[in-house]
């Protein structure tokens, strides 16, 4: 139970990573509260987790918004006392070559992955201040936190930037023992992920399968994609360190495909 007691926020959790992050947590001791856009959504995956015996909550939360943020945080605060851990993890994907991107999208991907990040920081960080717990702030950073690929201007842009707020966040945290990392994982087998293999297949004019083997897999060292719970695993060890010798890091988890 290396979660015992903490309360934790995983936004973007209704599914994929951001699911399983939130049922390692629980089985690990912790009260999740699950943030997603999608109300039901959110309920029904907290649902999902309570069915087997651990607690969790659904909030609606679009990043986006600093009310339903500090709406959202405050809820969590009112029904469990605080907030030890916060996992921002809530994001989109959108693939143009640059000169088709219209700024509308540009803004839009950098808001949901920076200035979701940048308000449920914000909301979070006094709980975790004042409290004198210490805590643990997680970004779902990426492969592309350290390298680009095409078609992903805005994605890689966002996700560079994330390892400087989360650098900021680790020097400034530091005198009340909250700790920030990156999580970089490489592809992850996600309806995010799937999306992207018809729309890189037809924007190159090859196949869906040479997509994942050719493009999205090529640079592994065994053609494997991350899994959800390669993912989760590196979030609990975030979660659960006990001291600031492990904070303003990045992990990548990727089967190889960039090492530094």
């Amino acid at each position: 139970m290396k979660l015992k007691d903490k309360i934790a926020i995983v936004t973007g959790a209704a599914s994929g990573i951001g699911k399983e992050i939130a049922l390692t947590y629980a089985k690990n001791g912790a009260k999740v509260a699950i943030a997603d856009m999608n109300r039901e959504a959110a309920e029904a995956a907290a649902a999902d987790i309570r069915a087997q015996g651990l607690e969790a909550m659904g909030v609606a939360m679009d990043v986006t918004d600093e009310a339903q943020v500090n709406a959202g945080v405050a809820s969590v605060v009112a029904a469990w006392g605080t907030i030890d851990i916060l996992v921002s993890n809530a994001g989109i994907q959108i693939v143009h070559p640059v000169e088709e991107f219209s700024l509308a999208e540009w803004r839009k991907m950098l808001a949901i992955h920076l200035d979701g990040a940048f308000l449920t920081t914000k909301a979070c960080l006094p709980h975790m201040y004042a409290g004198k717990r210490g805590g643990s702030v997680i970004y779902m950073g990426s492969v592309h936190s350290h390298v680009a690929s095409m078609l992903k201007a805005p994605y890689v842009t966002a996700k560079h930037g994330l390892m400087g707020l989360s650098k900021v966040v680790a020097k400034e945290g530091a005198a009340h023992g909250v700790r920030s990392n990156v999580i970089c994982p490489g592809f992850v087998r996600t309806p995010l992920v799937d999306k992207q293999i018809p729309e890189q297949a037809a924007k190159f004019g090859i196949s869906e399968a040479d997509v994942i083997k050719n493009i999205m897999l090529k640079d592994t060292v065994d053609g494997e994609f991350t899994t959800v719970q390669d993912v989760a695993e590196v979030a609990l060890m975030f979660a659960a360190f006990p001291t600031n010798a492990l904070t303003g890091q990045s992990l990548i988890v990727s089967h190889g495909w960039t090492m530094q």
